[in-house]
Formats: C-alpha cells, structure tokens, sequence
C-alpha cells in the first residue's frame, strides 16, 4: 500500500512467508461436522432443548411466510466444523443469509484449499510465522479482483472457488511453484455453497485483526470496498424484515451485533423498521445478566450481544428477542436438528 502521509510506516515488503502444507493444524476436513454425523447423535440436554425451541419455530413461521433468516456468526463456527451443516441449511432455505467476520472465511478457505484449517499458533509465533503462510496472497488478490469487478467480499472469495475464470485471474497474479493452484475439497466450503445456493454470504471486514491484513499482499482498499458493499447487502436484507424475520447471532460478541444494530437503524430511517414479528437471538456461553442492561457500571453492560440482540433492538420494535447459553457444540446442533424436522417426517 501507498502512504504519502508524515509518520513513518512498516513496509510489509520485508515479510516472509512459507508454504501452507507446511503449517501445523489442529482440523482436518474429515473431522467437520455434517448433517449425518449431527443426526446420528444422542439428543441434547431437556435444558438445551427448551432453550433452542422458541428460536426454532421462529424461524420455520418466517420461512413459512417467506421472511427473511439472518445468521450471523463468529469464526468459531467454521473453525469447529459447523461449514457443512451452514451449508445444508442454505440448500434447505432455511436461512437467507449468511454472515461472518473474515477470520470466519479464511478458515472456510483453508478447509477448502488443504482441508485443514486452525493453525497451531503456540508452534509458529515465537518463530514470527503466525499467519504467514505464503497462499493468503490468493484471498487478499481475490477481493483486490472483486473490487476491480465491483463485488463484495463473499462473492469474491466464493468466486474464487467456483468460477474458473475468477480463479485464473486471481492465480495468473499470485501463483508461484509448489503452490495448490486448485482447491482440494471445494465441496465442504460454505463460500461455494453460497454461490451454489444463491445465498448471499456477506462478510465484515476489520482492519488489522486477520492474518491476510500482515502480508505485502495486503490491500485495505480493497479490502473495505468489498466489505462495504457486502455491508449493504445486508442492510438491504435487513431491509426485508418489515413484515417480519429472525435474526440469529451465533458467537460474534461484537461484529455482528453492531452490524445489525446499525443495519436496524438505517433500515428504520427509510421508513422499512421491522415488524412486531421480528425475532433476534443470541448463542453464546456466557450467563445473560438483564440487570445490566441499563447499568453502566456493570461489565454486562458491554457485552453488545446479549445488550442490542436480545434486549435493545427487539424492545425497540415490540419483537422478541431470546438468549440461547451454552456451548456452541450443544446448541447449533440441537437448532440444524429442530428446524430440519419438519423436513424429514
């Protein structure tokens, strides 16, 4: 990137890099969760269950009536293998949308370039080689492609995996020898599955937080020109809500929240504010503490998941909102399992 300005500034020239197969990983592709492997599990918890359940028929009566379904989740989701299961729901329109921060897509990039994903970071950042495989070139050159072709930052990456073209382009930049130049397992990646479903999958970029913002690869415009667009996707979407809809933050203890909560906003000013029907919910493990909503000196206060999702943005517009603790292995499973019966009876 180019700097004009007066302070001195890092030149990510001088950084190296190494071949992904040589990265240490803690997940392989064939460890993922899928649709088979979550149904062939004992049943969760009675607590799990009862705790899932409202959100579940929520969503059903507003696929039923053809509302929008927003999922929004943390990178975990991917990184603990759920990328099959987000991929299923899509195929089944159960959600309408998908949306992620980009640690989130970079794991679904990795799973579907080498099928292992989750670098081992204890083994590489003493050594300065965190986040410093060399093929992170091909996602920062993706979105650099996207934004020459004015596309969001989902699309661009899910391009990159289905669409020959799009790849060629990408990889006439930035493949060198002993590189894949072909991804390996492109049917376990959600960005592929979105293309293929026709899903929008936004993606929430920030700057500095992502392993591909520490190469010389590294392009912040493009980078905020495809998010931005990706932003008023959603916000469109979001849009939709004015008859009703749910909205679900799966593990984003700030992103997704303040995306929605933005999103809410500017749709409410161009006269679209939801419904009473609307429904939010948050998954998460932390205990709910409504006494500090409205209490500054709380920690609970600042934990924008449980303050906008469950409690401010529902109020706001006389919905509902729910809180679902627990552990994320426990209760996406119990939700896939509760709106897909109704499928498969």
């Amino acid at each position: 990137m180019t700097y004009n300005g007066r302070y001195p500034i890092f030149d990510s020239s001088a950084i190296r890099t190494y071949p992904i197969a040589q990265r240490k990983n803690k997940v392989r592709w064939d460890q993922l969760y899928t649709p088979d492997r979550i149904l062939s599990q004992p049943q969760a918890s009675v607590e799990a269950v009862e705790l899932v359940a409202p959100v579940s028929r929520a969503v059903l009566h507003a696929r039923r009536n053809g509302w929008p379904v927003i999922l929004f989740s943390g990178a975990h989701v991917l990184k603990n293998g759920f990328g099959p299961v987000i991929a299923d729901i899509m195929a089944r329109g159960l959600i309408t949308l998908y949306a992620v921060n980009t640690a989130g897509t970079i794991h679904d990039f990795e799973l579907a370039l080498i099928g292992e994903t989750s670098e081992y970071v204890p083994n590489s950042l003493g050594k300065g080689e965190f986040g410093m495989a060399y093929e992170f070139a091909y996602i920062n050159e993706a979105i650099r492609e996207g934004n020459r072709r004015r596309l969001g930052y989902g699309e661009s990456l899910g391009r990159m995996i289905t669409d020959a073209e799009f790849r060629q382009a990408v990889m006439e930049r930035v493949w060198r020898d002993g590189a894949p130049r072909e991804f390996a397992h492109p049917e376990i990646s959600v960005l592929a599955a979105a293309m293929r479903h026709n899903v929008p999958l936004t993606v929430h970029a920030l700057v500095g937080g992502d392993v591909i913002d520490q190469h010389p690869s590294f392009d912040g415009e493009a980078k905020g020109g495809t998010s931005g667009r990706d932003f008023l996707i959603f916000v469109e979407h979001v849009r939709r809500m004015k008859y009703g809809g749910v909205f679900i933050n799966m593990g984003s203890a700030v992103i997704g929240p303040e995306v929605f909560l933005k999103s809410i906003s500017m749709a409410a000013n161009v006269g679209d504010a939801p419904a009473a029907t609307l429904v939010t919910a948050d998954f998460d493990i932390r205990p709910l503490q409504p006494a500090a909503m409205n209490d500054e000196r709380q920690f609970g206060y600042y934990f924008r998941d449980q303050k906008s999702v469950v409690t401010r943005i529902p109020a706001a517009f006389g919905g509902r909102g729910f809180y679902v603790q627990g552990d994320q292995l426990v209760t996406l499973p119990e939700l896939y399992r509760q709106i897909i019966r109704p499928q498969t009876t």
